[in-house]
């Protein structure tokens, strides 16, 4: 199945695709895979794809240390 996020092999597919699509953006997103094992309600062993996104969107930009940083340059020191 290509559809089956739940599997070892879908959710590293779907960990591959959420990563590539922030990262054509600007973002960095922390996923990381969890095997829960085997599930009696599902029948089948599951993986669960877990983020450092909040409601669905990263929480900070890839090179968020030069964009984050206001320009120095033109600033006066104040005694």
């Amino acid at each position: 199945m290509d559809h089956d996020f739940c599997n070892v092999d879908g959710a590293r597919r779907l960990k591959q695709r959420i990563e590539e699509y922030w990262r054509e953006r600007g973002y960095t997103v922390d996923i990381k895979l969890i095997e829960a094992g085997f599930v009696a309600a599902m029948r089948s062993a599951r993986t669960d794809v877990r983020s450092d996104m909040m409601n669905g969107f990263p929480t900070r930009r890839e090179s968020s240390n030069e964009r984050s940083r206001p320009s120095v340059r033109g600033m006066m020191d104040v005694a």
